[in-house]
């Protein structure tokens, strides 16, 4: 088992006090082990899991501005000054033209969705068919035999 193997078994801290080491004894060998770091994917910080920040990124805004509508509506209702959105103004144009734009909004908003899905769902595909490419070319070449 390699010192790679070993550091790995280890997790994280591990690499992170070898780098520290490295920076402390002789500073070009702490920065060689940060290159190896980042460019390995060993800091998976750096990697998001392997997927890009944008990949979940719009998911996530999307449930967290979610969350503070409800809050917010939930706390103007529950003490009176909130107005619910289909509330009737009293000017019946404007109401027409409120749920006309709301539901435009809406149908936009879905069609975006629907984008993004098919957008990664591609993106998804074109990386396992290239891993399936790969897979293939590595098997087709023979392995040379062992040396004696």
């Amino acid at each position: 088992m390699g010192i790679a193997a070993r550091l790995d078994d280890y997790g994280k801290p591990a690499w992170i006090a070898l780098m520290v080491l490295g920076f402390i004894l002789c500073w070009p060998v702490g920065l060689a082990m940060l290159a190896f770091l980042i460019g390995s994917g060993r800091m998976a910080c750096w990697k998001h899991g392997g997927q890009g920040w944008h990949h979940d990124g719009m998911d996530r805004m999307e449930d967290t501005m979610g969350r503070w509508r409800e809050r917010w509506q939930g706390r103007g209702r529950r003490h009176g000054w909130g107005r619910r959105d289909d509330a009737p103004s009293g000017n019946r144009a404007f109401d027409e033209y409120r749920a006309e734009t709301l539901r435009r909004l809406e149908e936009e908003q879905r069609e975006f969705r629907d984008f993004l899905e098919r957008l990664r769902f591609a993106k998804d595909k074109a990386e396992f068919d290239e891993f399936l490419a790969e897979r293939r070319r590595r098997s087709e070449t023979p392995e040379p035999p062992p040396a004696p």
